[in-house]
């Protein structure tokens, strides 16, 4: 039975929930994919953000899919009382009042939006999202926990023991590799299973790879470390300068990462784009991509940019990274950390045109699998494994 005539027979009710779904990110833009092309394959889709994003991003003009937002404004900054007096002021406790108000609707408004279906699934897009939705009750829907990062990051933060909590009570738990979904097996969560992120889109052909520019794509933040790659970048260029870094994206680090730029004297090769919708177009300016992350489950960015034929260098950092740059065939990998190390890499596909284009081959034919009609196979024979 081919898959047209599968999602036909079988229309289901879809709600994808998380907790910021509309920021310029990679977990949101799975969601928004997902959300797109279950809808084009006939299911009722909605997707469903916990709290609107401070900056929205629009990732479908015409999108097929039911797309609302529970709470009316963004997440307040964290606020901590100094003393009793504080806490118990009357404008605190009114905020607080308020607060809990909204809660009560937006659960209110979820719950409601459930009961009008009889039946379907609810995928979660993170640990926190899984959390919120735990006071409400939907027996009538099967659930399933999606989990973006790795095992690593879980177990280095709150969400390895919201996953603990939350994801054995659900259908399923879904996470990005084979190695971390064998992590979470071992750490006593017997549902868990592997679902890939997909490709956003099914580029026409290879980038040309010939722009000299080292490319890094996504938010500006202290975790992607992108002073190690302007770092390596002034190491490995020195001697070519006619070679450009492009950082694609916003955030907060911009003012630091542009004075260390400044400061090593390469500022005019550097180039902060900022945030770009033809995420594809970006990619194929690029001769190279660059990640050096302090953590990364399994990046989009790679497979993006593998996916456009262009190679790609990272750090090590993850069974995720491992699965989507096979070392010497497709990418380099990098021992984490180390800059001259990566910086080496760097040049090494700068200085040899055919090694580019040979990975960049390589690398289309490696995430070929992750494009989006084969990954809707796999959900679609995800939920068909869960109604049996």
């Amino acid at each position: 039975m081919s898959s047209e005539t599968r999602t036909t027979r079988h229309r289901r009710n879809l709600f994808l929930v998380g907790i910021d779904v509309d920021s310029m990110g990679g977990s949101q833009r799975v969601l928004h994919t997902l959300a797109q092309g279950f809808a084009e394959r006939g299911h009722q889709v909605d997707l469903i953000g916990i709290r609107p994003s401070p900056e929205p991003h629009e990732y479908h003009r015409a999108p097929a899919y039911r797309h609302t937002t529970l709470y009316s404004s963004p997440p307040s900054p964290a606020w901590y009382a100094k003393r009793l007096s504080e806490r118990l002021s009357p404008t605190r406790m009114r905020a607080a009042r308020a607060a809990r108000a909204e809660r009560d609707r937006a659960r209110a408004k979820l719950t409601q939006r459930f009961n009008a279906v009889d039946d379907g699934y609810v995928i979660i897009g993170s640990p926190w999202a899984v959390d919120w939705l735990s006071s409400i009750k939907w027996p009538h829907l099967k659930g399933i926990g999606q989990y973006h990062e790795s095992f690593a990051q879980a177990r280095g933060s709150a969400h390895l023991n919201l996953i603990r909590r939350h994801y054995p009570r659900l259908e399923k738990s879904v996470f990005l590799s084979d190695g971390d979904a064998a992590a979470f097996q071992r750490d006593r969560l017997p549902n868990a299973a592997v679902m890939p992120n997909p490709l956003p889109f099914l580029p026409l052909g290879p980038a040309p790879l010939d722009t000299r520019r080292i490319g890094a794509v996504g938010r500006l933040e202290a975790v992607k470390r992108l002073d190690r790659l302007i770092d390596a970048f002034a190491l490995a260029f020195a001697d070519l300068p006619d070679w450009e870094l492009h950082l694609i994206g916003d955030g907060p680090q911009e003012p630091a990462l542009r004075e260390q730029a400044a400061h090593l004297g390469i500022s005019d090769r550097v180039h902060f784009r900022g945030s770009k919708s033809d995420i594809e177009g970006v990619y194929r300016e690029l001769s190279v991509v660059a990640l050096t992350s302090e953590r990364e489950g399994r990046p989009m960015a790679l497979a993006e940019a593998a996916a456009c034929g262009v190679p790609c260098v990272s750090f090590d950092l993850s069974a995720g990274v491992r699965e989507l740059i096979d070392d010497g065939r497709t990418g380099t990998l990098v021992r984490p950390g180390d800059t001259a190390a990566f910086a080496q890499a760097l040049r090494q596909l700068a200085d040899d045109t055919d090694r580019r284009r040979r990975y960049g081959l390589a690398a289309r034919s490696h995430v070929s699998p992750l494009e989006l009609p084969a990954v809707l196979d796999r959900w679609e024979g995800l939920f068909d494994e869960i109604d049996r």
